[in-house]
């Protein structure tokens, strides 16, 4: 494999409305991660990846984006930005931003121009067609529930969006359209992005005789990724805005991917793939129902071993995957993938240490490097998240009673991942001296970052030693390139696996049950590199594990 300048890189993603609010109107903004660059170098953070901070109506947090080259005001200045890369670049850090080029705003200009005139040339931008016996030309249900036609008044036409209704689909069949977005994309690169991550990309090719399906639910209607599973062609498509713009910067990209035919994995991450690498959602699927959130289970053990192993299995030989244990967009994996009496630091370490040393390249989550957990809201209200309240409104449609769907929110909003950052124990967490737009978790009191770096033994100063570890010039090597081997798995409730490069192997061993487990090494000379447990020691070649107790060794 050729080696790029991102393989050996820790990511850290930024929500900046929810990061750290520095002029108190209760939304974060670019001079607030100015002023924690040093905290971040401090964790050993090399790329950060910033949600969108464009202008835009926020219908969907930012998602919506009403002007490509502009920066919302709520977060600050372009001039803030540029003193934000200069500073970056001091301390030999990387800004990665999102690209969300599937749809854009409905306020943005070239929308508003195709409402001015829908068989007009902007209408081309878009996809407008028009219904089918004064019904929607097909049946799919948008990702945020109803149809993803929306009616353009005046007219028998429809337009088209995946997401929201505020949120209308570009139509990458047409030159005009790519050339803006290559344009665009290549502004930013030039001002000084290292890269970006890619937004919803597989939605971008679709199927332009837009086939109705059997419906799949009682609202008559089917989800729209049937559409964009029975679509061909996609590659062409990534291949193309690969070339007219990252490849020619060796910018890093890293891809929201879902839905990908199985066997276009080495097209999409391969050495001369789409992108750089793409995030591993196999742990997340496992979250989903079969309707919604309502009748979602709770993640099983041997389910995640196996769908996050699978994935690891896959990319040995062809790339690396984006490792995470949550985002934006999911819940605190704190909890949702440990057991009840493993959440808890023990168990928070344990976590991390299985998912950061895993072959890929690491992307923390703001929050999670404290141990930030879910965040329980009083009524439906308090939740900001458009797909919460659609998910809410679901659960009450299927019978349950408003607490009932309110404990699904708890367990599955997106809001979870949203509350402010806990720098501190005083007021609002340290997150602004105004009101939050979104509620502060009220364990901010014992979950901040200004106690646990005042605590050795705490989450926080645990993930230092970890990323210093996986980047330590001993073990770089290895906890980079070094294939990934699965071990005992014939075990119950312990998830472990070897990092292999040469003559150097390094083992992870997890025991994610109640109970402590005692494992036989197979090899008699081990050197313990890192634990989450006091005191651990090797005995007859046996290593001891207490409940959600890790070990890391390396074989001698």
């Amino acid at each position: 494999m050729e080696k790029k300048w991102w393989h050996d890189k820790v990511a850290y993603q930024i929500y900046p409305k929810s990061f750290n609010d520095t002029n108190g109107d209760g939304i974060g903004d670019i001079r607030g991660i100015i002023e924690k660059l040093d905290y971040l170098k401090d964790l050993g953070i090399d790329i950060i990846w910033i949600s969108p901070i464009y202008k835009s109506p926020f219908v969907d947090q930012g998602y919506d984006i009403s002007d490509y080259y502009s920066i919302a005001e709520e977060f600050g200045t372009m001039e803030e930005f540029d003193e934000l890369l200069v500073e970056v670049k001091k301390r030999d850090m990387y800004i990665v931003m999102d690209l969300v080029i599937n749809h854009c705003s409905d306020k943005h200009i070239w929308f508003q121009k195709a409402l001015e005139d829908p068989y007009g040339e902007y209408a081309d931008y878009f996809y407008f067609r028009k219904g089918k016996d004064g019904n929607p030309p097909s049946n799919y249900r948008s990702y945020f529930g109803g149809s993803v036609w929306e009616p353009v008044k005046g007219t028998d036409l429809y337009y088209f969006h995946a997401f929201a209704k505020e949120q209308p689909d570009l139509n990458w069949n047409n030159p005009k359209v790519k050339d803006e977005l290559y344009k665009m994309i290549n502004w930013w690169l030039d001002k000084g992005l290292a890269g970006f991550r890619v937004d919803a990309i597989i939605n971008v090719k679709k199927d332009l005789s837009f086939p109705s399906f059997a419906a799949d639910g009682d609202d008559g209607l089917t989800s729209v990724t049937k559409m964009i599973d029975s679509t061909y062609g996609i590659g062409e498509v990534l291949e193309d805005l690969k070339k007219n713009t990252f490849e020619k910067y060796d910018a890093f990209t890293v891809a929201e991917v879902f839905n990908m035919k199985e066997d276009s994995l080495k097209e999409f991450i391969g050495e001369n793939g789409h992108f750089s690498t793409m995030f591993d959602f196999s742990a997340h699927l496992l979250t989903n129902g079969e309707h919604g959130w309502y009748d979602s289970k709770p993640v099983e053990f041997e389910n995640y071993r196996k769908a996050t192993f699978d994935a690891q299995r896959k990319c040995n030989d062809i790339g690396f995957l984006a490792n995470i244990i949550e985002n934006h967009d999911e819940p605190r994996g704190a909890s949702t993938y440990l057991p009840s009496y493993g959440q808890n630091d023990k168990g928070i370490k344990m976590l991390a240490t299985v998912n950061i040393l895993l072959r890929g390249i690491p992307f923390i989550y703001q929050g999670q490097e404290i141990g930030m957990r879910n965040c329980r809201m009083n009524n439906i209200k308090e939740y900001n998240d458009i797909g919460t309240v659609n998910e809410y409104d679901n659960a009450l449609k299927a019978g349950f009673s408003k607490e009932e769907a309110l404990e699904v929110c708890y367990h599955h909003s997106r809001d979870n991942a949203r509350t402010p950052m806990q720098w501190s124990n005083s007021e609002n967490a340290g997150f602004t001296t105004g009101t939050p737009w979104l509620k502060v978790n009220p364990n901010y009191i014992c979950i901040n970052v200004e106690d646990e770096l005042n605590d050795e033994n705490s989450v926080l100063n645990y993930y230092k030693k970890l990323i210093s570890l996986r980047k330590s010039k001993e073990y770089k090597e290895v906890l980079t390139y070094g294939n990934f081997v699965a071990a005992y798995e014939d075990e119950d409730n312990i998830y472990s696996y070897y990092r292999k490069l040469d003559n150097k192997t390094v083992i992870v061993i997890a025991n994610f049950g109640e109970e402590e487990a005692i494992i036989k090494l197979e090899n008699k000379e081990n050197k313990i590199l890192l634990s989450n447990m006091d005191n651990i020691t090797i005995n007859n070649n046996n290593v001891k594990l207490e409940s959600c107790g890790v070990v890391v060794l390396e074989i001698k």
